[in-house]
């Protein structure tokens, strides 16, 4: 009888231990900032990384799982166009840190609901001893939180990575015009 009570105890235990882990494996999309501090955990390691560093948050494998589809396709076809072309693409810098290089100093995050499905989320930091301001509009896709563009700030203007990744190439496959390496 005490075997069959511990049994059902630990049964009952891995139940809840993994119900834990299934929602903490998704618990990252259930608030707008959820995906962004992801993104930022991420680049963060890229940015200690010493020797090969993992690929940045706009890269596979972390991209379909942070960005809306419509902004995972824009950035894919960015990468298709720097390994067809051998030319930079569409943006030269991080977006995440909102430019080339740069440092995650007291990281925060502020969250402004927009409408329904739609929210703001405006992380702060300071990167080489100045403070960075970073937007990202994020939206519900497939039950979670992604991020549907960043806004940057370059010399008092903002500018869309979306609007900067959606402008034309001089070549590509998806082009109909072959890139001549």
């Amino acid at each position: 009888m005490r075997q069959a009570v511990r049994n059902v105890a630990l049964a009952i235990a891995l139940t809840g231990l993994f119900a834990l882990l299934a929602v903490s494996a998704r618990a990252g999309d259930d608030v707008p900032r959820g995906p962004v501090e992801e993104g930022y955990a991420i680049t963060i390691k890229l940015l200690a990384a010493k020797g090969k560093a993992p690929p940045p948050a706009w890269r596979p494998p972390h991209r379909d799982k942070l960005m809306s589809k419509s902004l995972a396709a824009l950035f894919a076809r960015d990468d298709l166009y720097q390994d067809e072309s051998g030319e930079m693409g569409q943006i030269d810098a991080d977006p995440f840190l909102n430019g080339q290089d740069g440092e995650v100093k007291k990281l925060s995050f502020d969250t402004i609901p927009v409408a329904a499905g739609k929210a703001t989320v405006v992380a702060n930091f300071r990167s080489f001893g100045r403070p960075v301001v970073v937007q990202f509009q994020m939206v519900r896709e497939n039950g979670g939180w992604r991020i549907d563009d960043i806004v940057n700030q370059f010399e008092g203007k903002s500018y869309s990575i979306r609007e900067a990744l959606s402008q034309p190439y001089d070549c590509g496959s998806f082009m109909d015009k072959p890139c001549k390496r």
